[in-house]
């Protein structure tokens, strides 16, 4: 007798000899299919939630996207997160590799206004790769809308640097491919440092920066603009004016690099300026001149009030030193 096909009909089985039918497998794995169900939407449910987390137990990660802090409106943050409580959470993904620790995504001012305050931080946790964890990031920020040309260049330039493709650098900040290059190309020619110590400079726009990549092309225009970094009344500026003061100076370099043999023209003598009591008199004079200021009280005018100070200069010298010093301390604070 031939051997039949596997695809051959056979004869049904009989009554007594039929075997017991098998239970669907679809029957057997719905139990698991439900719950795979379940603790996927648990998850979502949870990424989704809103937690408070120990600000201590959250470090940093992603990109550096702010340069430099505005103190006065981190401040004003503060005041209002004292006031009306944080509303807008921030997000996290579990630490890479320590157990029950946090990374920040984005919204870390918030994060360091809380911890000032010493209170927990409403946050969304979710599981991100550094891929998405990035992309996360950018379009946050650029969501806000908040962040200034330099800042979206800087956070480009540190994405290329580890080595994130352009395609991705323009979907995390929402732009074309050729602004990208054009925010490459500025970002790319700072240092990091010197972005910080400027900071958003929120009012200076592409042009400006792309002017200054240009001049700093120069070694000796650059060299000579960042000498101001050094000057203790360049941090008292505002990131804006900080700015300024360096394009200022590479225009001062260009122009004597230009004409090296021209003479500036000397500066007229300053001129003293007649000090008056309340009542109208004269007191005197005060001159201020490259060496310092000059006080000059008139004898003649000033009805004994220079004997006066004479022997009491030494004491108002020092009222006023602590007055320039508290007044000083108090507009570096803010």
């Amino acid at each position: 007798m031939a051997r039949k096909g596997i695809l051959s009909p056979t004869p049904s089985p009989t009554t007594a000899d039929k075997p017991e039918r098998p239970k669907p497998r679809a029957a057997a794995m719905m139990p698991r299919g439900a719950v795979g169900a379940l603790q996927s939407s648990l998850t979502k449910l949870q990424e989704n939630a809103v937690q408070d987390i120990d600000t201590a137990l959250i470090d940093d990660a992603g990109v550096e996207d702010r340069l430099g802090l505005d103190t006065q409106a981190q401040k004003q943050l503060v005041e209002s997160l004292q006031t009306y409580g944080q509303q807008v959470p921030v997000l996290l993904r579990p630490h890479s590799t320590k157990q029950g620790r946090y990374e920040i995504v984005y919204g870390r001012r918030r994060l360091q206004a809380l911890r000032k305050l010493g209170l927990p931080v409403k946050a969304m946790v979710r599981q991100l790769d550094d891929h998405a964890l990035v992309m996360a990031q950018g379009q946050e920020n650029t969501s806000r809308q908040d962040l200034s040309f330099i800042e979206k260049a800087s956070f480009a330039a540190q994405l290329e640097v580890t080595d994130y493709d352009r395609q991705t650098i323009a979907a995390a900040l929402s732009i074309d491919l050729p602004m990208v290059s054009r925010m490459l190309k500025v970002g790319n020619a700072f240092d990091l440092e010197f972005l910080r110590t400027i900071g958003s400079a929120p009012g200076i726009g592409r042009d400006r920066w792309m002017q200054l990549v240009k001049r700093f092309e120069n070694s000796g225009v650059k060299s000579h603009a960042m000498a101001l970094l050094n000057r203790p009344e360049f941090r008292l500026l505002t990131s804006d004016e900080r700015f300024e003061a360096i394009f200022e100076r590479t225009t001062e370099s260009l122009s004597q690099q230009a004409n090296p043999t021209a003479k500036k023209k000397p500066k007229a003598a300053p001129k003293p300026r007649t000090l008056r009591s309340s009542a109208g008199g004269t007191l005197g004079d005060i001159k201020t001149t490259r060496k310092g200021v000059t006080l000059t009280l008139s004898a003649a005018t000033s009805s004994g009030f220079d004997t006066w100070f004479d022997s009491h200069a030494e004491d108002l010298l020092n009222e006023l030193h602590a007055r320039f010093t508290a007044e000083t301390k108090d507009k570096s604070d803010t």
